[in-house]
């Protein structure tokens, strides 16, 4: 644990102590997070040694709503000057009526450290020889860009009833390759990301060479003809889907706000009978995994949809407070001083029974579609549109060498996820992603899955 916030433990215990005497809840949430980034460009290369988020969250329940206070640091904290602030707070803007928070009793500590850390030299050195490497493999590169990007993560929850503490870390590699033919300029990219950093880069090492040769296939892509098509989806593309069809669209807060349509298909058919999907910090080990969520709710496993069926949705704890259901541990903020929301975590469609050969085999017309670029949903209305940086065009069971770029798909989410007819057995979890919600706090989140075969709308 950061030794800032080891230090203010029982500061933590005594603010809760003594608000305990004015409010019937009170924890106190006290963040350190620190991102270091390495960077080796053609034109220039630059070790950040880290950008801090540090402070505390103080939230309280005065029998008719909660409210919060956010400051740096709690020792020494005027909490007369908090009590004035919670009131202040109530008179600016509209809350709702919820019940006190039960919480069960629970003392623990927790932690996920790297098995391999490199120092940010040896990283620069060995990310600088693969960027080299990229740079001659073909005379029409004109950029690369390797990047190295590792959290570490501490936090302290203290209430009347919890006293929970947690360290994890999460590392990314990354490089982009642009290439430049004329005026056509193309780019390909992927990512490794591992708790282990040494992994990691590694593994970055290993894909080089088929980045590099990706970038230079995107140079003969064209657009592809608009119409209705058999899809098979990458895992980064299934992960995108996922997170546009039934990330948002299951955050329980918009249930709350009457804002997302899934709240009406709890318990219904929403995809094909052979589609299982989940989300939690607990389900797997990525970009967002954690032990316990920003309201002091444990990680969970949730799962969203069984064998096509709408299960249930993920929150936070107040939304789940409003709505009488247990919480999924998915309240989480951008840093201390920001909103606690219903946010995703890692959003994943489970493998299925079907082989990728065999997948590919059974489309007559259609495309193989790689790469997640962006995506958007409309929870309320239940419309998506997710791009796919490239598609390979498969006719008769085989490949046929075209590449179309870019790739929208669009239409309906009950269309779309209601055609997948195949999934494949394995999967894959990319963990590098960020989400932006309400005043676009971002989060880290991971997403993936197997392949998946389906039809749909591209343009």
């Amino acid at each position: 644990m950061n030794k800032f916030l080891k230090s203010r433990m029982e500061d933590a215990k005594a603010v809760v102590s003594e608000l305990s005497k004015t409010f019937s809840y009170v924890s106190v949430l006290g963040t350190h997070e620190k991102v270091a980034k390495v960077i080796s460009s053609t034109y220039s290369s630059a070790i950040n040694s880290g950008e801090t988020n540090c402070g505390f969250a103080i939230k309280v329940y005065n029998g008719e709503y909660y409210s919060e206070y956010a400051c740096n640091d709690i020792r020494g904290l005027d909490l007369e000057a908090v009590k004035e602030a919670v009131k202040l707070s109530a008179l600016k803007q509209e809350h709702v009526d919820v019940k006190a928070l039960n919480e069960e009793e629970l003392t623990k500590s927790f932690e996920r450290t790297d098995e391999h850390p490199l120092d940010n030299e040896v990283i620069l050195e060995r990310l600088t020889a693969i960027r080299e490497k990229a740079q001659k493999f073909d005379g029409r590169v004109i950029n690369v860009t390797a990047v190295h990007m590792k959290r570490e993560v501490s936090e302290i929850f203290v209430s009347q009833k919890k006293c929970l503490n947690q360290y994890y870390t999460w590392t990314n590699f990354a490089l982009n390759v642009t290439v430049r033919d004329g005026d056509n300029i193309k780019s390909g990219r992927d990512s490794s990301n591992n708790t282990d950093t040494a992994k990691a880069l590694e593994g970055l090492e290993n894909m080089a060479d088929a980045i590099c040769g990706n970038a230079v296939d995107m140079l003969k892509s064209k657009p592809v003809v608009p119409g209705y098509y058999d899809i098979i989806t990458d895992p980064s593309i299934t992960g995108l889907i996922a997170h546009e069809a039934f990330g948002h669209g299951v955050e329980m807060d918009m249930f709350v706000k009457h804002r997302a349509k899934a709240a009406d298909y709890v318990g219904k058919y929403v995809a094909s009978p052979i589609v299982n999907m989940r989300d939690g910090a607990a389900g797997v080990i990525s970009s967002g995994s954690y032990f316990f969520d920003d309201d002091g709710v444990l990680a969970h496993d949730t799962e969203i949809i069984r064998d096509g069926i709408l299960i249930t949705g993920i929150s936070d704890l107040l939304s789940a407070s409003q709505l009488g259901t247990e919480p999924t541990g998915n309240g989480r903020r951008q840093g201390f001083d920001r909103k606690s929301y219903t946010r995703m975590t890692n959003t994943y469609f489970c493998e299925g029974k079907d082989k990728l050969e065999d997948m590919i085999a059974s489309v007559e017309h259609g495309y193989l579609l790689c790469k997640t670029n962006n995506g958007m949903e409309d929870p309320k209305n239940w419309q998506i549109q997710c791009t796919a940086e490239y598609g390979l065009e498969i006719k008769n069971g085989k490949f046929t060498g075209e590449i179309v770029s870019p790739v929208v798909i669009s239409g309906s989410v009950l269309d779309l996820l209601g055609s997948i007819s195949m999934i494949s057995d394995e999967k894959e979890i990319e963990g590098y992603g960020m989400c932006g919600k309400g005043y676009k706090e971002w989060v880290y989140v991971s997403d993936g899955g197997p392949y998946l075969k389906a039809r749909a709308k591209l343009g």
